[in-house]
């Protein structure tokens, strides 16, 4: 007998080392299913729909202005601010829906509320960055517009927004589901956005004090930094990094408090 309870004991904690990551592969696999596998042309719509808001935007702004508020390419300056803020959305949007989409996979003890969330994370991360290389890969190849990237600037940005995406996401996934309601507020309270991120403009040409309102929004930063990766003589003074970091940092160990408190709870309702 003891030797049989010592065995037992051992292959637990093995058993549950691999139970997150098949979990997560599974969670992942489920979500390629229900999200782009339902609808006609799947990830072709993701792709398509940041491609069309370039498109137009160049079209609509290369008639009114000779050239873009940097650079010469009306293409590359509206994919540098659209495309970061498109991956921001999208991703804390999936995540502030996670625990209701995955509710009923959440009763089994084996999955647990950070596995749906590392599971819509991952997926949307890797879908955002294969619609980011598709596009800005054909603006640099076929439009060649004059321009050295830095590598580790475009990087921070990147990094700045996933960390954003998930400390928002990770907050309004309790709020969502604590307050159904906030999921209709936080759409609201977002439709600005869209103008008040430095895509049709840059910061510099805001006047103040309108400019000092607007350098709290940390999707400012992000576009900046973006811009810097893709100008070498643009030198954004206003970016912050630590700020949108402080800011991804308070929202997520808030939001992940906040679910490892009460989401049982709620969930049991």
């Amino acid at each position: 007998m003891p030797s049989s309870s010592k065995t037992s004991s051992t292959l637990r904690p093995q058993t549950g080392s691999y139970a997150t990551p098949r979990a997560i592969g599974a969670l992942i696999l489920r979500e390629i299913t229900t999200t782009y596998g339902r609808s006609p042309g799947g990830y072709i719509w993701a792709i398509l729909e940041p491609a069309a808001g370039i498109t137009l935007l160049t079209l609509v702004f290369s008639i009114g202005f000779r050239t873009p508020p940097l650079g010469t390419s009306f293409a590359l300056f509206y994919a540098a601010g659209i495309l970061p803020l498109m991956m921001y959305t999208d991703i804390s949007t999936k995540l502030a829906q996670t625990i209701q989409f995955s509710r009923a996979l959440l009763i089994y003890p084996r999955i647990t509320f950070l596995d749906a969330l590392i599971a819509r994370f991952v997926l949307n991360f890797l879908t955002q960055m294969m619609v980011h290389f598709i596009v800005l890969g054909f603006i640099i190849l076929f439009l060649k517009p004059m321009t050295t990237l830095d590598y580790a600037k475009i990087g921070q940005a990147y990094l700045l927004t996933l960390a954003l995406a998930i400390g928002i996401g990770t907050l309004n996934s309790f709020l969502t589901l604590a307050y159904p309601v906030w999921q209709t507020a936080w759409s609201i309270l977002n439709r600005p956005l869209f103008l008040m991120s430095c895509v049709f403009f840059i910061f510099e040409s805001v006047p103040r004090p309108y400019s000092d309102y607007l350098w709290f929004n940390p999707i400012v930063h992000i576009a900046g930094l973006m811009r810097d990766g893709f100008y070498p003589f643009y030198q954004p003074g206003y970016v912050s990094i630590a700020y949108p970091l402080a800011v991804a940092a308070l929202c997520t160990m808030a939001g992940l408090f906040l679910l490892n408190r009460y989401h049982r709870d709620m969930l049991d309702k």
